[in-house]
């Protein structure tokens, strides 16, 4: 039976702002309250599904949330009708007015983690929505997301969906942003590969000094469990605490892993040496031979890899055994970077070739291509099961790309979004795409 990587793109919200909400991420705090074009980025985000299509990969969509989010202002003590609970909001506490219009969602890398089923006790897919309260922006997302992943995945048969971990710092989660997988083909078992921050509870584990480490080892074994993971089938390793202080708030923007590959910085994780060593074990038990591609320091520095985006970047198979990488227009305009990627690419390595995407107005919020897509590893029989009106056509691309232009404005400050008919705009607009994709009633206002 054949088997698919399925990448599903968040869609852009409409409310898509800068509004500083992310301590810890270099881009979102250093283009606080500028100007932001959310139709450019939901045209920026749908023209990278398209082309993936096009180059024959399965690409899906994966809705955003609703915003302003009226009900969590509503559970903070303001009071009224829609528009007054808004209104009280920009007057008495603008801060959790941005916070409560975030369009965060869109890096869906943060919406859950997910087990294929050849790796799981049960033989389905497996996933878990992140609690990510680390943030109070992004800790709201989770039942949205929840209910929209169940639309998506909706078959039992051949999927399993769990609640969010519980919402305290101990088990704090962030979803596939510290997750990936190896294995020798999408369809075989493989080894789960979780990376945290930090632990809650053992002292012997260092932490950052300066930023959050946003993701606990105690959360991710917690995931393992609920996914029913084989021990043999999963390694878990600690990024380095001092690159978080650098702003790497999760490992996609140090590391990102495909297939048998890992692509790192060196200064990535704690005690490399030992963990390659159990990738390549563990990944040989199941038939695979695990590969590193190291980034040395002296070619990128942290500092280049955080500007840059170079690791939050997509690894693609191609259907020759070679792959692809997709990264940022950034990465074209720093000089180093893109020497380095010169270099790799003409090596005759396992990386042959690199494209280029222009995701300004994402990258501008601290989110490159690889925050954009949660990963879905299918068999031919999971992928009939999935709702067809997520999977990417060109029919769809055109509907979402004259979805988009009907509804979305191409500027949005913090004024904007202390008016009214912002949220009329965006339930009418949220309302259409939920019969453009098929999804049913999966937002408040629809089922409230």
């Amino acid at each position: 039976m054949k088997s698919y990587e399925v990448n599903f793109d968040g869609l852009v919200g409409p409310t898509h702002n800068y509004g500083g909400l992310s301590y810890g991420n270099v881009a979102s705090q250093s283009n606080s309250q500028q100007s932001s074009n959310p139709k450019e980025a939901a045209l920026q985000g749908l023209a990278k599904m398209k082309a993936l299509m096009d180059m024959g990969f399965q690409q899906g969509v994966l809705a955003p949330q609703e915003r302003p989010d009226v009900a969590a202002l509503r559970r903070l003590g303001f009071a009224g009708s829609d528009a007054q609970v808004i209104q009280q909001a920009a007057k008495e506490a603008m801060p959790l007015l941005v916070a409560s219009c975030s369009a965060s969602s869109m890096w869906v890398a943060n919406a859950a983690t997910v087990s294929p089923s050849a790796d799981t006790a049960d033989g389905r897919v497996h996933f878990t929505a992140a609690n990510l309260n680390c943030k109070y922006h992004r800790s709201i997302e989770h039942p949205t997301t929840s209910r929209v992943l169940g639309a998506m995945f909706a078959n039992p048969q051949h999927f399993a969906h769990h609640a969010a971990l519980p919402a305290v710092a101990q088990f704090g989660d962030e979803g596939a942003a510290n997750h990936t997988r190896f294995c020798r083909a999408y369809g075989e078992a493989g080894v789960e590969f979780f990376v945290f921050g930090r632990s809650a509870f053992d002292t012997r584990y260092p932490a950052p000094q300066k930023y959050p480490a946003r993701q606990t080892l105690e959360a991710s074994q917690a995931v393992a469990r609920l996914h029913g993971l084989r021990e043999e089938g999963v390694v878990y390793a600690q990024q380095n605490p001092s690159v978080i202080d650098q702003g790497v708030f999760h490992n996609d923007v140090i590391a990102v892993g495909n297939g048998e590959v890992l692509f790192y910085h060196e200064d990535a994780f704690l005690e490399t040496d030992k963990m390659l060593a159990e990738l390549s074990s563990k990944l040989a038990k199941v038939g695979g031979k695990f590969q590193s591609v190291c980034v040395p320091r002296s070619a990128v520095t942290v500092d280049d890899a955080v500007r840059s985006y170079l690791f939050n970047s997509q690894l693609l198979s191609r259907p020759d055994g070679s792959m692809l990488l997709i990264v940022p227009e950034e990465c074209r305009g720093n000089e180093r970077v893109w020497q380095y990627l010169q270099g790799l690419t003409g090596a005759g390595g396992v990386i042959r070739e690199v494209k280029v995407f222009d995701l300004k107005q994402s990258m501008q919020n601290g989110g490159g291509p690889a925050c954009l897509r949660l990963r879905v590893a299918l068999n031919e029989t999971e992928l009939a099961a999935v709702n067809p009106g997520v999977i990417m056509t060109a029919p769809l691309y055109e509907s979402l790309t004259q979805w988009v232009e009907r509804h979305y404005r191409d500027r949005m400050t913090e004024n904007d979004l202390a008016d009214p008919q912002l949220l009329l705009e965006c339930r009418g607009a949220l309302d259409e795409l939920t019969q453009i994709l098929k999804l049913g009633a999966v937002y408040p206002f629809q089922i409230n």
